[in-house]
C-alpha cells in the first residue's frame, strides 16, 4: 500500500482539524473558514498539489 500525501489527500483530514478548532475556539471561525476555502480553491485550480 502506497500512501501519497499531498494537499489533495489532506483536504479532508484539514476540514476535520479545523473543524474541531473552530467548536473549541468559535471567535476564530471566520479566519478558519477563510483559509480553508482560499486552500481549497487552490487545490481546485491546480496551483497547489
Amino acid at each position: 500500500m502506497t500512501l501519497s500525501l499531498s494537499l489533495k489527500n489532506l483536504l479532508p483530514i484539514l476540514a476535520l482539524v479545523l473543524g474541531a478548532a473552530s467548536i473549541v475556539a468559535p471567535r476564530f471561525l471566520n479566519v478558519i473558514v477563510a483559509i480553508f476555502l482560499i486552500a481549497y480553491a487552490l487545490v481546485g485550480f491546480g496551483l497547489l498539489r
